[in-house]
């Protein structure tokens, strides 16, 4: 089963559209993520990045078109689907009057885990997140970093095959956001594919093999990072950074103003 699962692509997505009443958030996006890759998926405010991912994990269901995860349809076979992934989600959604360890134990016994494993893998999660020291401690006490990474926790608690980040190092600390990239790499080696949106174009550019561009709804680039530096080249020949990349596709209409505030000159 996980060799046939393996052999499939991640992700394939046809003719994706999602609009409210007469906005379109996304419009006709044809992607697909092959397995075992650290995928980004770019774009700048309001583009649609978590309208799609959220439609990727079953969240919202689209206005048209076609999604396959690991070879199964989202729409037909959603159970099947969803037992594969891992989400952190952009708003977290997490039951703030539980404790870590009661949270994800509760996660883990949904995903159908046996009670003692649900346990030990919450225990074992929990001080790898450095999250344990105050057991009793409710999730709705904890920081914003410390939900973070819970809602990360409990995203792999069931050892998904794919799974979607939308901004996971949010609000985490430099120390913790190491860690964590250490531990996605590890996944990767191991052939989980990680679907990862973020503002943080470095964190991309250190992480991804591949990326995606969204822009108002529409995918308007997509291919190995190497693939884009080849697409949009520099006069003098100097290599881009995936900043420079992602501005010239995007285009200058979204870019930053340069016009200066009167009052500080």
């Amino acid at each position: 089963m996980l060799s046939s699962i393996m052999e499939q692509p991640a992700v394939v997505v046809r003719g994706l559209t999602r609009t409210f009443g007469d906005v379109v958030a996304v419009q006709g996006i044809d992607l697909t993520v092959e397995s075992g890759r650290f995928f980004g998926f770019l774009g700048p405010n309001g583009a649609g990045k978590s309208t799609t991912i959220k439609m990727l994990t079953g969240l919202l269901a689209p206005t048209s078109g076609t999604i396959q995860i690991a070879g199964f349809d989202l729409a037909t076979q959603g159970i099947e689907a969803k037992r594969l992934i891992g989400v952190v989600p952009e708003g977290m959604a997490l039951f703030g009057r539980l404790t870590g360890f009661e949270y994800l134990r509760f996660v883990g016994r949904m995903y159908g885990m046996p009670a003692t494993q649900a346990s030990e893998r919450a225990e074992e999660l929990l001080q790898f997140m450095q999250l344990s020291d105050e057991p009793n401690k409710l999730v709705t006490d904890y920081s914003h970093g410390m939900q973070r990474k819970l809602a990360l926790a409990a995203a792999v608690i069931h050892g998904p095959r794919i799974l979607f980040l939308d901004e996971p190092f949010e609000g985490v600390d430099a120390v913790a956001a190491g860690t964590l990239k250490k531990m996605l790499l590890k996944m990767i080696d191991g052939g989980v594919t990680i679907f990862l949106t973020t503002h943080v174009l470095e964190i991309v550019e250190a992480l991804c093999s591949h990326v995606a561009i969204i822009d108002k709804g529409s995918l308007v680039a997509s291919g190995s990072i190497e693939e884009l530096r080849r697409g949009v080249t520099r006069a003098d020949g100097e290599r881009l950074t995936l900043e420079q990349i992602f501005i010239r596709i995007v285009g200058a209409e979204n870019a930053v103003s340069t016009k200066e505030l009167s009052w500080l000159r």
